[in-house]
């Protein structure tokens, strides 16, 4: 019997794992990738270290996706973060998990997974293919037979489509897999970004540039009302404001800024006191410095960088002595220190969205195969479909899930 012909468009984690499988499957597979190596993006990921899942049970993990979380379930149920870990422990990669269950390889070095995909995926009897572009693909009666690359037609008789989103255009991903879907007639869900540093208005944040604060609580309001709220690391920057609680929060602040609605994070510096703890301290502390001034105070409650920000907040001049704070002035402080409000006006661009938001309609693609619903012989894997996730290892997780099950699924199709 004639090997079934397999072509992966792409050559991030989920195009690496979809044509390892498929040629593990028994499938003449080919990998057509753009650039002139594969896996650039995946280099860059978890600051280089690259954050491969999460130790989250299958619940946690789809919570993380939100509406369109459920679509995962049945790739999850093939292959989670269980089989991900043994799949690259097989192949001599060491694996640690640190806090928030976060998976990295030992080495901390990103290159090492790559290699270890790539040796495995050539290893399995897949022919990559470098600077090969697919302009176009070809489709006969709803099926499809074939792609065109480089000017050339090659037959074939299933497709995953594995080209990535459209954040850190330098690496590939610059949305050439929606137009290709879209030529098969799937609908895309508009892309934005996402995982992305955030636009704020006014200098404060540029007046804190570097100042990395930890252990923090951030509140997403959207027209006053509290969304959604994180705990952790924040960044402030020249433009903004960055860093993990950031980037988890700034998908929802995307749309709604998108959508017409005020946005303004609001970061409580001192989430373990609450109102009248922080009152008994901020008077003890006035008490035992009366003589100093006000600033000097602050530099014990606050990095000094926040000190001039603080002050013009709150109208204090910086001179004033800690004994002749008001109680109304001392109340400012007290709302200063609980409730630092930034408007967010817009975002960075692709070029620093950690991934791509919106895709391929899940609803047109078959959960239990990832094949169109559509065009028979078409799969897709990775952040191409409209499935996105929190930072922690998740949306690698999916790449890859996505990408095994389309593998297998293309090399069996019938």
């Amino acid at each position: 019997m004639k090997a079934r012909r397999v072509i992966v468009i792409g050559g991030g984690p989920a195009g690496l794992m979809a044509a390892g499988q498929a040629a593990g499957a028994g499938a003449d597979t080919r990998l057509l990738e753009k650039m002139q190596r594969t896996g650039l993006k995946l280099g860059i990921t978890g600051k280089g270290r690259c954050n491969i899942t999460n130790i989250a049970d299958v619940s946690d993990f789809i919570g993380h996706f939100g509406k369109t979380g459920p679509f995962l379930r049945q790739a999850f149920a093939r292959f989670f973060n269980g089989e991900l870990m043994a799949f690259f422990n097989a192949r001599g990669l060491k694996l640690v998990t640190e806090r928030g269950g976060r998976v990295f390889p030992a080495s901390g070095k990103a290159p090492d997974v790559h290699r270890a995909l790539v040796r495995w995926s050539q290893t399995s009897g897949v022919r990559i293919f470098h600077s090969a572009a697919v302009d176009k693909l070809v489709i006969h009666d709803e099926r499809i037979t074939g792609v065109v690359s480089q000017g050339r037609e090659i037959a074939c008789d299933a497709v995953i489509l594995a080209a990535g989103g459209a954040s850190y255009p330098a690496t590939g991903s610059t949305g050439d897999g929606y137009r290709l879907s879209e030529s098969a007639g799937h609908r895309v869900i508009p892309v934005r970004q996402a995982l992305v540093p955030l636009v704020t208005s006014g200098g404060d944040a540029k007046q804190m540039a570097g100042l990395n604060l930890r252990n923090v609580n951030t509140r997403m309001l959207i027209d006053g009302r509290k969304k959604r709220e994180h705990f952790g690391e924040v960044v402030f920057t020249d433009f903004g404001i960055t860093g993990p609680s950031i980037l988890t929060l700034s998908g929802g602040a995307v749309d709604s800024l998108n959508s017409g609605h005020k946005v303004v994070f609001s970061i409580d510096l001192k989430p373990a006191l609450d109102e009248k703890k922080l009152d008994a301290r901020l008077q003890r502390d006035i008490a035992s410095q009366g003589t100093k001034p006000i600033s000097s105070l602050l530099r014990g409650l606050i990095p000094r960088e926040m000190v001039p920000v603080c002050l013009n907040g709150i109208d204090i001049p910086a001179e004033r002595t800690a004994c002749h704070i008001s109680a109304n002035e001392r109340r400012r402080l007290r709302t200063w220190l609980k409730d630092l409000r930034l408007e967010v006006t817009g975002c960075r661009p692709f070029s620093e969205a950690i991934i791509t938001a919106g895709g391929v309609d899940t609803q047109e693609i078959d959960p239990r195969t990832m094949q169109s619903r559509k065009t028979k012989g078409l799969f897709f894997a990775g952040e191409l479909i409209d499935i996105q996730a929190d930072t922690g290892g998740y949306n690698l997780q999916a790449a890859f899930s996505t990408g095994w099950l389309a593998g297998r699924s293309a090399a069996r199709l019938s």
